[in-house]
């Protein structure tokens, strides 16, 4: 996921079995994989199962993920990430190579039930300065031509997921959408490709980066319970920024003549840390209200029915650029350990099922020494290494660990370093200034990790990045 957008929505259709049960049979979710400690694809699978989730959206084609989908049972969409829009675009042999690589050989031999190639990510957002204009749709029109030579182009569905900033409305009312000026004609021309292929237009919706982007925007509105005032649209009433993003899509469509235009939320969710309006109560509150109008079956005024729609996201990735925001690492509704964030019913009484088998390391954090000299010069510098290297994302104006005073600051930055590093010796050697401890120093809602263990490949390089810290704060200590 990039940076996202005005408003919000995102992810399933709640199926009713007679008067038994409910099953969150049509639920969505984002499987992004940017984690320094991955669980491992079998583990995330038998978490989608646990929780009735049988959709998931891939950012990359990740042969390991799609072989741990095999034969179970969960409907796939796989991305092809921006930087391949290039070489795609030009060769229709290195689209069929991809289709070969990534969707037909998963299809045929795992038995993976790929239903959708999504092609590149918000490729037209303003802020890539229109890198991506020129080349999105001829790669799109590759990957389909690969997919009938392939024999899938009934099964397989290309579509490109976009950002809702494609469309606008100057009076702010979903009757005057239409797609961006600049970028009209180049959105026509991508969704009568996709309606002449039967495929669906992919739309990411956050009402999360609306309030970002926004001071002033009315905090209700973002919400499906909100007390805000609604908006009268000719006689259409909207009580959320949701319903009002989605149908000025809606319009937009629907003014250049593809009214029926199947339309799937590819994104939406609310991220739990990382900004002052990122929190635990936020997050439940927008998703659980978007799973309840989901069970009723409830969607816009202009259409009615539960959306096809996927959450955003799965699991927190620690890792991800946080260029957009620090929010960008919290959008999980599980832990990146795969514990529940919060109480969440996807369409069943017992809430989110956690994830089985996951092991953690030592119960040993690392923290600032209580003989170290808060005056020290090389503070900075190490704690500047350290959250360059790690995820001091909560430590924020707002976030969880935004309250914390200066020791307990740095305590959470080395404590984040020693984590990621797999928990090395050489990992807490901040010279002067850094301990292991077994006492817990999380405060309050600010909690201090403990890493899982993972077969992450990423290890050796934190390996080779605690030798260089080492090394660098060493020279650094000569110096001064």
């Amino acid at each position: 996921m990039l940076s996202k957008s005005v408003f919000a929505v995102s992810f399933v259709i709640i199926f009713l079995y007679g008067n038994l049960f409910t099953e969150a049979e049509g639920i969505g979710v984002n499987w992004g994989s940017q984690a320094s400690h991955p669980l491992p694809p079998a583990t995330v699978v038998k978490l989608l199962q646990d929780n009735g989730i049988r959709k998931v959206k891939l950012f990359e084609a990740d042969s390991q993920i799609l072989r741990a989908l095999s034969r179970s049972g969960i409907q796939v969409m796989v991305g092809i990430p921006n930087d391949l829009l290039a070489p795609i675009a030009g060769s229709v042999a290195v689209a069929e190579r991809w289709v070969s690589q990534n969707v037909s050989a998963h299809v045929s031999s795992n038995g993976v039930d790929i239903r959708y190639v999504a092609v590149g990510n918000e490729p037209f957002l303003k802020s890539f300065n229109g890198t991506f204009e020129s080349i999105t749709l001829p790669a799109l029109q590759n990957i389909q031509s690969a997919l009938i030579k392939a024999g899938l182009a009934n099964q397989v569905k290309v579509t490109v997921p976009l950002n809702a900033d494609v469309y606008e409305s100057a009076s702010n009312l979903p009757s005057d959408g239409d797609f961006r000026a600049e970028i009209r004609d180049l959105m026509i021309s991508i969704v009568k490709f996709l309606s002449d292929n039967q495929a669906p237009f992919t739309i990411n919706i956050y009402p999360f980066i609306s309030l970002y982007n926004d001071p002033h925007f009315p905090v209700e509105f973002a919400f499906f319970d909100g007390t805000g005032s609604p908006v009268n649209d000719n006689g259409r009433i909207y009580d959320n920024v949701l319903d009002a993003n989605y149908d000025t899509l809606v319009w937009s469509l629907q003014k250049n003549g593809f009214g029926n235009m199947s339309i799937i939320v590819g994104e939406v969710g609310w991220p739990t840390d990382g900004d002052k309006n990122a929190n635990m109560q936020y997050a439940r509150r927008y998703n659980q209200g978007f799973m309840n109008r989901q069970k009723a079956g409830r969607g816009t005024p202009m259409r009615p029915g539960a959306m096809d729609a996927y959450l955003f996201s799965l699991i927190d990735e620690d890792a991800k650029s946080i260029q957009p925001g620090n929010f960008e690492r919290h959008w999980g509704i599980f832990y990146i350990d795969g514990q529940p964030k919060y109480q969440l019913s996807l369409g069943n009484a017992n809430g989110l099922i956690p994830a089985k088998g996951v092991h953690h390391m030592a119960k040993k954090w690392c923290v600032l020494a209580p003989s170290a000299n808060l005056q020290d010069p090389q503070l900075g510098p190490s704690v500047s290494y350290a959250c360059d290297h790690a995820d001091c994302t909560s430590l924020g104006y707002g976030s969880s660990c935004g309250n914390l005073d200066l020791a307990k600051n740095v305590s959470y930055a080395f404590n984040s370093y020693y984590q990621v590093s797999d928990q090395l010796d050489s990992a807490c050697k901040f010279p002067g200034l850094s301990v292991v401890t077994t006492s817990d120093p999380s405060v309050g809602s600010c909690k201090f990790k403990i890493m899982i263990k993972s077969d992450s490949s990423g290890s050796e390089a934190m390996r080779r990045s605690a030798t260089v810290l080492i090394l660098l704060l060493t020279c650094l200590y000569i110096v001064l």
